[in-house]
């Protein structure tokens, strides 16, 4: 009998929980996510349970609107802490979970940001991951020198020019360069020392890094979003991505997508984890689990509600919420308001019901169930081909994390889905993936 595939699990840690209520609920320290004790408490319980790695999403700019009004100021969603400072600070007090931060290729420079990652991935072990966006927002642009963003080709482009140059400066000194001999006075075997000389259309980088080669090789590269040009920066670059999928066909044909242009640049299919979002809500019972889930949608505010359809639909402050959802007004994606309609009519949702279909993920999928419930949902994207692992995104931190460790994973460990101890010291080792040569050696 063929063993079942394992599955990996991440656990995005950012704000307070997924849940757009999360800071409301009883169990919350509303100030949670601008103080370590919160952090270090998340991050120790997702070690002990054993998995891959805690992320940190991130945005250098303000994105929550005050549209309508009165929306920002029911939003958890708008303190947190600078990302790689926090992971830095929880790399001393974790020993085996892998450690992953989102970084701009719009908004650093590749030297930089390479001697940060290299620095965290020294600091921890061998436990760092950079999750490469291109940043979206032009809030963030006009926090570093710009009125606009930087348009859509021309971010893609200088993002795979970075990341060609990160990997690079990684490459910057051989395992062995290191000599360390006191006795002959020889610090390191220069021969081993390697200069990049990069010149391209959008960075000129000498080198060498500053930092030795690091445990990893180099740090875990993750990548996020199904854009063309993010897709064949994921296939020739990534370790890890994670999609935004919300069934198994749609998720099945990403994933084939993706895993199919590896071939192209020398890669194998097991080189790379695909592991999609997924916000649970899980209880001993259905009705149980449901309740849990209608106690968070009971605390978020029309105002607040009402924000996560105005991207899409526009403002429907002017109407009932609890009448059915009108024609878009003032739609400012179309397409999107298009489909957001269409779900709406078909289930004959009003408007509070359809912003409590968003609320509860901020967009992530999510599965309410008991145990079973979760694992039998999980497994069967896995056997069905869409993922290799999921982006776990908790309502409410720390509370629905303890509950997953509770009561899902034993379950899964009772089916073999799932490791009951750590393969190795690295991030590498619990993703099974190898070390990366370096180019020189």
């Amino acid at each position: 009998m063929t063993s079942p595939k394992q599955i990996s699990l991440g656990l995005s840690m950012r704000y307070l929980g997924y849940h757009a209520a999360a800071w409301r609920h009883p169990s919350a320290d509303p100030d949670g996510a601008s103080k370590l004790s919160h952090y270090r408490r998340v991050a120790e319980t997702a070690e002990r349970a054993k998995m891959d790695m805690v992320f940190l999403a991130d945005g250098i700019g303000l994105r929550t609107r005050d549209e309508p009004e009165g929306a920002l100021r029911r939003s958890h969603q708008v303190f947190e802490l600078e990302p790689l400072t926090l992971l830095s600070a929880l790399s001393a007090v974790t020993k085996n979970i892998g450690l992953v931060s989102t970084a701009s290729t719009t908004y650093n420079e590749p030297y930089h940001l390479a001697r940060k990652f290299a620095s965290l991935d020294h600091l921890s072990g061998g436990r760092a991951g950079w999750n490469i966006v291109t940043s979206w927002s032009e809030v963030e642009a006009r926090n570093f020198n710009r009125e606009k963003h930087m348009d859509y080709e021309l971010r893609y482009e200088r993002a795979s020019e970075f990341v060609d140059v990160v990997k690079g400066l990684w490459d910057s000194w051989e395992e062995d360069a290191p000599v360390f001999d006191k006795e002959s006075g020889i610090m390191l075997d220069q021969s081993k020392m390697h200069t990049l000389f990069h010149k391209g259309k959008h960075f000129q980088v000498e080198g060498p890094l500053t930092i030795k080669r690091t445990p990893q090789g180099r740090p875990v590269l993750v990548q996020a979003g199904a854009a063309e040009q993010g897709m064949e920066i994921a296939a020739q670059h990534a370790d890890v991505v994670y999609s935004m999928t919300f069934d198994i066909p749609t998720g099945r044909k990403y994933y084939e997508d993706l895993k199919s242009r590896m071939a192209k640049y020398g890669r194998e299919r097991d080189e790379l984890k695909i592991m999609p979002g997924l916000t649970t809500f899980v209880g001993r019972t259905r009705a149980e689990a449901q309740a849990k889930f209608d106690q968070l949608n009971d605390l978020v505010s029309p105002e607040l509600g009402l924000s996560y359809l105005y991207q899409t639909l526009g403002d429907l402050s002017a109407f009932d919420v609890d009448g059915p959802v009108p024609e878009p007004p003032n739609a400012t994606i179309k397409s999107s308001a298009g489909r957001m309609l269409a779900l709406a009519r078909e289930r004959n949702l009003t408007i509070r019901q359809l912003y409590q279909t968003i609320t509860p993920g901020f967009g992530v999928r999510y599965v309410i169930g008991t145990p079973a419930d979760i694992v039998d949902n999980m497994q069967e994207w896995i056997e069905g081909g869409a993922a290799d692992g999921f982006n776990l995104c908790p309502p409410v931190l720390p509370l629905d994390l303890d509950e997953f460790v509770e009561l899902v994973l034993p379950e899964m460990r009772r089916r073999g889905l799932f490791r009951t101890e750590y393969a190795g010291p690295t991030l590498r080792d619990q993703l099974g993936l190898a070390k990366p040569k370096n180019r020189y050696s």
